[in-house]
């Protein structure tokens, strides 16, 4: 056993404060990854207070991790010690349940989440399954490779499966996702629009890649995007289900609009919006170890690289506080000094 820091929260809504606690040896199967970064996202909000079943407290949040592999279990071969790795939403799979028997891990039945099966990245060290490790190629920094484990594969993949070069389409919502999905747009030959509220982000926005930018606040979204020919995939990554709803009469026809929000209050479609254009709403999960390695090969062959602040682990609270009032550009990254 040893010592590491760690951030810990005692009870359901409370903070997030630095604590001491034991780790110890990697068992069958598992990795001892001693962590640089961690990046912060939302979804560790529903974390923290109580909004998924099974969470244990105290708890540690945190699942956009990089670091290196300090130390592998038995019957771990592909990795070893020194190797660069990440870990993200995606922190391991059974093998043998039936979403697993059909290769389809990343919607395991007992999906092993990291900060939900097992402590989290806020922390020194974490000791995760080894199929939940994807090597991190050079020319990434640990900061930069952190948010590739949930928010960067979870825009790179809609994209890959649901645009072609040239496809016209939207991006709802440009924080810690939607830069991170302009980019990766731009990058695959796709047009783009970005739809944000207000003309705060807009100089950023083109300077990202973007062909067109809306502000919601000042023009409907829908008749915004049928003026420049309809998008033929929406990727709405704001929280925020009326803005979801606004943009599903602005798809082409048989257009997706793909949720990467992940917010209580429902998307408001009528058969009718959906039946006569043939499109789609469609929800995504992040992405598989294998899937978080691909992004990371992308963005590091063509430059895609997310907006980071970079905040030492011992101000968790103060990062944590930053990004709940979404004051982050655009992505707060926990380091731990290593």
């Amino acid at each position: 056993m040893s010592i590491i820091r760690s951030v810990q929260v005692d009870q359901p809504g409370g903070p997030l404060r630095l604590v001491d606690r034991e780790i110890g040896e990697p068992g069958f199967g598992q990795a001892r990854v001693a962590i640089e970064a961690c990046g912060m996202c939302h979804t560790d909000a529903g974390f923290v207070n109580n909004m998924f079943p099974g969470l244990r407290f105290p708890l540690t949040p945190g699942h956009e991790i990089a670091g290196r592999v300090e130390a592998v279990g038995q019957g771990v071969e592909a990795w070893a010690p020194g190797d660069r790795v990440a870990v993200g939403w995606f922190g391991g799979h059974c093998g043998y349940c039936a979403s697993c028997r059909h290769g389809d891990f990343i919607h395991c039945q007992r999906a092993q989440v990291p900060g939900w099966a097992y402590p989290g990245g806020y922390a020194e060290k974490i000791i995760v399954p080894a199929n939940a490790l994807a090597r991190v190629p050079e020319g990434l920094t640990a900061a930069e490779a952190a948010p590739m484990g949930c928010a960067g594969v979870s825009v790179f993949n809609p994209l890959r499966r649901h645009a072609r070069p040239d496809d016209r389409i939207a991006i709802v919502g440009f924080g810690g996702l939607g830069h991170m999905a302009l980019q990766f747009a731009v990058q695959m030959g796709l047009r783009t629009a970005v739809v944000a509220r207000g003309k705060e982000k807009e100089e950023l926005a083109y300077k990202l890649g973007a062909r067109h930018y809306i502000d919601s606040l000042s023009e409907d979204v829908a008749p915004a995007l049928q003026k420049l020919g309809g998008a033929r995939v929406a990727l709405a990554t704001a929280a925020n289900a009326d803005v979801m709803t606004a943009t599903i009469d602005g798809l082409q026809t048989g257009g997706v609009l793909v949720v990467l929000g992940a917010v209580a209050e429902p998307v408001r479609v009528s058969p009718f919006q959906v039946i006569l254009q043939s499109r789609t709403v469609q929800g995504h999960g992040a992405g598989t170890a294998v899937e978080v390695e691909e992004a990371m090969s992308f963005a590091a062959l063509t430059g895609v690289r997310p907006l980071v602040e970079e905040v030492p682990l011992e101000e968790a609270q103060t990062g944590y506080e930053r990004m709940l009032a979404n004051k982050a550009r655009f992505r707060i990254v926990l380091t731990t000094g290593r």
